[in-house]
This record gives C-alpha cells, structure tokens and sequence, in this order.
C-alpha cells in the first residue's frame, strides 16, 4: 500500500480528486464519521476533517465524501475539534503494570548497585540492628514481645572449612506472610514501611535509629553467596520459618522449620553459603575487621566467634635412657620436667567495643576521651592538636567531632590528592564511605579529620556514592566554619609552639586555598605566617604587620626569593630599610601566587616591591623633574645600547647604595615567578618570552657609577670602554635582580676582563714597575772575597 502525504493529498484535492469529480463542488470543510478497522470483526466510529481549499460551493451529498475516502489513502488524518465529536466517542484507556524479569532484575541489583563486595555485611548488619530497634520500640507498648529474657544482640559465626557465614540476631523476626512482603518483594523496605506507619500514628519519636530505606539490602547478601538461608520467628507468630533462595533464580521457597535443634526463641538467622571465590569471607579475622570498619558504632552489641587462646605448664614425658641413668645416680627427689603450651579455643568476642562519643554532650565528654577515640579510629599514636565536637541543627542535621593531627603524613601527598580518607561518613552510625573528591572538605583542608553522622544526606541506593544536592553543599558550608574556627583556637593559643608546629606541618595547605577558595580568603588570611624584614627568625601574622605599619604607610610590601638570605640582600630594598617599612618575605615556590590571589588584607592592598612604578610616598615632583633632564639623556643613551632587552630606562627611588637594578613590568613576571616557571615540568615555555617581555633598567644618579657614565655620555657617548661598562652594569643587575643571565659564559668573561684591567700591576713592586728588564737572567755565581780585620796603626 502506498502512503500519500498531505501535500500530496492537498494537490489532489485542488485537481478535485480525479477526473470523476473534475468538475464537482469542492466543500470547505467537512466532518463525517469514518469507521476504521480496530480488530477482527470490530470496528470503531471517529470523526476526521479533510481540509480542502476555500471554495463558495458547499458538499451536496456525503456520499461524496465517503468515495472520496475509499479513493484516497490518506497519510495523516487530523482529529476534528468540532464540537460534534463528544467525549463518548473515545473508548476509555485501559492501564497496565510494568512488568520485569526477576532474575535480570535480581542481577542488576546485585551486580549494579554495588561496586565493593564487602559491603554485604554492612547491609546485613543494618538489618539486623533495625530489627533489634523495631522490638525495642514496640515494647515499650508490648511488653510481653520481649519474653524469653533473650539480650538484645547480634552474633556472627563463620566456618572457613565450608565457606559458611551465619548472622543471627534477637530482633522482632518475620511471620511468614512478612518474609513473602518484605523478602520476596524486591525494593519495598520493611523499615520503611515500619517508619511510615509510625508516622502515620503520630507515634514516632524524633531520634530513631532506623537504617534502611530502599529494600534492597538483603539481596547484596548474593554479591558473595549462591545460597541464601533465612531462618526467623516472630513474637507475633508460634511457628518458625525458613526462606531459601539462590542467586539468579527467580523463585524462592518458605516453608516451616520442624527440626527442634534449629528453634529460635525469637530473633533471624541468615546462614550465608558463600560462592567458591568468595569464601575469604569465611575467616574470622576478615569478618572482625569489617565489623570494625563498618559496623563499630552500631547502638547493639555485635559478638564474633573468634579463636582465643591460653598459657598453661605441662609436664614432658621423660626419655627411658634418661631416666635409667638417673636411677643408677640414686637421686632420692627429682623435679618433673614441664613446658609451656598455649592451649586454644573459641569463645564470643565483642567486636564493637568503641562507642560513638559524638551522640554524647560535649560538656560531658573530656579531652582523654576525645584523643582515644581519634587514636583509634584513625590509627595515630600521637594526641591532636585540636579537636571540634559540634551538632548542627536546623536545615541539616548532623553531628561530628574534627581532629587537627599533630603531624602531617608521610610524604605530605595529600596536598594534592584529595582522596585522603580522613573523613569517615556514617548515616545513623553506619560507616558509608571514606573515599570523597572533595564533596565534604574542599582540597587545601584534606589534612582535618574526622567522622560526620547525619540522618539527612542524600545517597544512592548503594549508600556508596553522596549525591550532589543543596543538602551537601550546606554540610560542606558548615564543615569548613568549624574547621576555621578550630584552626584559629590553636592560633589564639597561649602555647605559640602549637601553632608553630601547626604551620610547618601544614601551612602550605592554607596558602593553597588562597588559590582555590575565595570564599573563605577572610578566614585563612589572619591564619598565614610570613618571616619578614623586621623579624627574620621569627614568623609573624598580617595582623602584626598591619600594626607595625607607618601611619602613613598605604599598602603591605612584601618581596619573593628563594630564601630568606637573599631576600635580605636585595638591591629591591635599599630604600624601604632607610624609611624603616617592614617588607614580607615570601620564600615558599606557593606564596608569591598565594598573595596574588589574596589581593588585600584589611583594605591594605599587596604590593611586590620588584615591580615597576613602586610609590614610597615621597614623590618631589620638582627634583624628580631636575633628575629628569639631568639624566635623561643619559636614560636614551643606556637604552639605545641594550636595546630589547629592556623595555625602558628609568630614574629609581627605591635605590640607595646600588647603581641599577632590573625591575618586572608590573603585569609581568617576577624574577621569582620566572625562576619558577622554568622550573616546571610541564611548563609552557612558549608563555615565558610573553611575561618576562617587559623589563625596565632602573639606575641610582647618586651613585659614582652612573655619574661617570654620564658624563661619558655628555663628552665620549660612543666610546668602547663606556659601552662595555653598559653591559656589564646590565648582567650585574641581572643577577642581582634574582633573573638568571641569558648566556653565564659571556658573563664571566666580562667580568674576567674587567678584573685583569683593575689588577693590572697592583702587586708589583715600584723597580719592576718601572725597569721591568732590569731582572737578568744571568746565574753565574760570584765568589765573595774574604777580608782580614786589621788593628789600627798597624801595616801588613
């Protein structure tokens, strides 16, 4: 069948439908009723409008219409929004159900939702703690569910022969049909309907300890398992059942428990047949220890069967030789020879023994309690420097305790890995994940420890992932004040060693979110530490600088090197010494780029003392414009030689002993920043030429130097002795500017040259100096005549 399209069917219509009706009226419009065929032997009745051109003439006869239809097969047909065509018309929809394959739906769950097997036994436990607490909350309006005397506990059995793990607990149990709802439907939570019925009685109270909420817990059970048992009785019921079911099966079975020995008084007992690669699990040091990781702060005791030990003496059987040959000695008394032997066996150990303090008052938690918890959570010997224990209402609720360590790792990596798992994150004391890409902390606080519990944080139904949502954000908001806030207590700290030791392990960090976090510059800027020209042995705050400025000083100078040897030594700050204006001494690769993020402090802003147009604030416009035309020519003249090397050639006022120094543009480079950059491994070398393009050559005229060189350029400007001077003036400033020379061998010639004039002679004598080939170089020896005293008066 061939299809016509409305264009094609308009063209159609406009030749009036064929040669039959060539010469027929052609209507407006027209709605009539049209059966299609729905099924077989049914039929239904809609209306269609054919729209046609704007003709006067109206339609004479329907049948016309109804030919019209058997002739054309029309490709789109248009619904009339006549009035004529009620509701009635329409058949009524009918709704379906969406329907899934369990066992493709199973294996998604199972093998989708998580990536990190272990995570089993969390879930696990979860459920075993929820029903430990739904008993508990129905008692206290049911007494009687709680007879039997049974503790409130879970227990946890493996056998490492036939890879079997066993978890039971003493909750409130299943009846059958619960096992049908609550196991056999995949995603509906028993908890969570537990925790809507309570709301809607108005019975629930604001603290729950409640875990689960997506019903798909108990299925990661066959992320290691082939086989699942679950054994339960309830309160509510006098007979005990069994679930069993497979993984990837799409069916499970329930049937009664007869076999006296396996009766529970009350509780459910998961017996986990692990799969043959999986049945690492089985051993009981590896259960112990995901317990501990997991599960440690879970409100009911957790007990792991766990093989113990004991020291006992026992006696050595004797050799017979041995025993003969003491008899011949005739010993009357001998002591039996015995040794020590560590005798095993198994017994319950409590795995979960560390509470969670922070659900506890802060005012009634102490400082040992506080350093013993972080030791053992975080695996450190060594006590905090400060530590933050705070609950956050409102919004978002969420308690936490943060720990400042007291050292830095190994390695110091962490400064940019923020992968550091020092934030451990549990939703109603279960531990979910330590392992975040800066959703709670940002990068440069990586170092602050600690655990955050919140009710509130949006995960995904692996509990593995923190979703990103306004939720996170205000967490993270409220994170980092309390962190400041800790920070700035060891700052404010009568024992300024705390904070000392503090900055060395982890100053860099701070100067990091100088970069990456503008938000919160007002936070870290009274928290850095600078040595400087007043105090260089000793780091001081911006506070102290901004209090020893002059009054009429305007901004904060500072100057960047490589150390704090060279940063003393440079020409750069000649003039500042003789005002007395303290300069900033930024001597780690990060702080000169720290500072420039910084921008101000305190309305003060930041100025680097190596860069063009630095104002003292002793400006003389009248013997500035004196020096000018003094030296101006002398300024044309220096540059004319250095050519491009140099931007321009200026008259300095931040000299007063040096004749010249190399000065940055002031959107360049520094000699520091530049140093640095060459540095880089993956450093962009083609950039270097654009920053560092703009040098100005700036020269002291009081100094002799400079003097002579004018005057050279007033009397000889092109003799060859003042050209070289040049150069040589311009390499030297290059070095002393802290730039590194283009070309060091043509440096050092100079300056070889340059000493042979000035100590042509120095040391010879004034003979050699004036007869120098009166040395003879004859070696004959001459005897000496040996001369006889003779008396007075006398005659030989």
């Amino acid at each position: 069948m061939h299809r016509l399209t409305r264009r094609s069917v308009s063209a159609i219509l406009r030749t009036g439908g064929g040669a039959r009706y060539r010469n027929s009226a052609a209507p407006i419009s027209c709605s009539v009723p049209i059966f299609d065929s729905v099924g077989e032997g049914e039929s239904r009745s809609r209306w269609y409008s054919v729209l046609l051109p704007k003709r006067s003439d109206t339609v004479k006869s329907l049948s016309q219409v109804q030919h019209l239809k058997d002739t054309l097969f029309l490709g789109k047909r248009y619904e009339s929004t006549s009035a004529a065509s009620d509701a009635s018309a329409t058949p009524p929809a009918e709704r379906y159900e969406y329907q899934a394959e369990v066992s493709r739906l199973m294996d998604l769950i199972v093998n989708s939702l998580y990536s990190n097997k272990e995570v089993f036994l969390r879930e696990l436990i979860s459920n075993a703690s929820d029903a430990l607490d739904k008993l508990r909350f129905l008692s206290v309006t049911q007494p009687d569910l709680l007879k039997g005397g049974v503790d409130l506990d879970i227990r946890i059995q493996t056998d490492k022969e036939n890879g079997i793990v066993t978890i039971t607990d003493t909750g409130i149990g299943m009846t059958q049909q619960e096992l049908v709802d609550c196991l056999g439907t995949i995603a509906q939570s028993g908890t969570a309907k537990f925790l809507k019925a309570l709301k809607d009685s108005k019975d629930a109270g604001g603290d729950n300890n409640l875990i689960g909420q997506f019903g798909v817990g108990f299925y990661s059970a066959f992320l290691v398992c082939d086989r699942v048992v679950v054994s339960t009785k309830s309160p509510k019921s006098d007979k005990q059942y069994v679930w069993e079911g497979e993984a990837n099966a799409s069916s499970y079975t329930i049937r009664e428990e007869t076999d006296p020995e396996k009766l529970l008084p009350r509780g459910t007992c998961l017996t986990l047949h692990l799969k043959r690669d999986d049945k690492g699990f089985a051993h009981p040091e590896r259960i112990q220890k995901l317990v501990k990781n997991y599960s440690q702060f879970v409100s009911f005791p957790i007990y792991t069967w766990q093989e113990k030990g004991f020291t006992k003496e026992v006696e050595v059987d004797e050799d017979p030789a041995e025993t003969k040959k003491d008899g011949q000695d005739e010993q009357p008394e001998k002591k039996k020879k015995t040794k020590t032997v560590v005798e095993k066996y198994w017994d319950w150990e409590l795995t979960n023994e560390t509470q969670p303090i922070w659900l506890r008052n802060p005012k009634e938690v102490t400082t040992e309690e506080y350093n013993e918890f972080y030791k053992k959570t975080f695996n450190e010997y060594l006590d905090p420097l400060a530590s933050s224990h705070f609950t956050t209402e409102g919004e978002v609720e969420f308690r936490s305790i943060l720990y400042v360590p007291a050292i830095a790792p190994m390695g110091k990596d962490d400064i940019v890995n923020p992968k550091t798992k020092n934030i451990r994150l549990y939703v109603k004391r279960v531990f979910i994940s330590d392992d975040f890409d800066g959703e709670l902390f940002p990068r440069y606080l990586s170092f602050v420890k600690g655990v955050v519990d919140s009710n509130d944080l949006p995960l995904n139904v692996s509990r593995e992932i923190l979703q990103e949502s306004r939720i996170v954000r205000i967490m993270r908001k409220r994170l980092v004040r309390k962190a400041f806030d800790m920070i700035l207590g060891i700052s404010m700290s009568e024992n300024k060693d705390d904070y000392d030791k503090f900055w060395e392990n982890f100053g860099k960090h701070l100067k990091l979110g100088c970069i990456e976090d503008r938000e919160n510059h007002k936070r870290i800027a009274p928290l850095l530490r600078f040595f400087s020209s007043q105090s260089v042995d000793e780091l001081i705050s911006l506070d102290e600088y901004v209090e020893n400025m002059k009054p009429e000083q305007k901004d904060i100078y500072y100057m960047a090197a490589d150390s704090v040897t060279s940063a003393r030594n440079t020409p750069f700050l000649e003039r500042l010494l003789e005002k007395d204006l303290e300069v900033l001494f930024l001597v780690d690769p990060i702080d000169e780029v720290a500072i420039q993020n910084l921008k101000a402090y305190k309305e003060k802003n930041f100025v680097d003392i190596s860069k063009e147009d630095l104002d003292l604030g002793d400006k003389n416009e009248e013997k500035d414009k004196e020096i000018k035309q003094e030296f101006g020519q002398t300024c044309d003249w220096i540059k004319k030689r250095l050519g491009d090397k140099v931007a321009s050639v200026q008259i300095s006022n931040r000299l007063s002993s040096s004749p010249c120094v190399l000065v940055s543009g002031k959107f360049g480079w520094s000699a520091n920043m530049e140093r640095l950059m060459k540095a880089q491994t993956a450093g962009d070398t083609s950039s270097l030429d654009f920053m560092r393009g703009r040098r100005v050559f700036e020269i002291n005229p009081e100094h002799p130097i400079i003097r002579n060189l004018n005057t050279a350029c007033k009397s000889n400007p092109n003799d060859e002795d003042a050209q070289k001077a040049i150069d040589l003036l311009y390499d030297a400033a290059l070095v002393s500017s802290g730039f590194t020379p283009e070309n060091p061998a043509q440096l050092g010639g100079k300056i070889y040259e340059m000493m042979d004039i000035a100590l042509s002679g120095k040391w010879s004598t004034p003979i050699e100096a004036q007869h120098p080939g009166a040395i003879s170089n004859n070696t004959e020896t001459v005897e000496a005549e040996v001369v006889e005293p003779v008396e007075a008066g006398s005659q030989k």
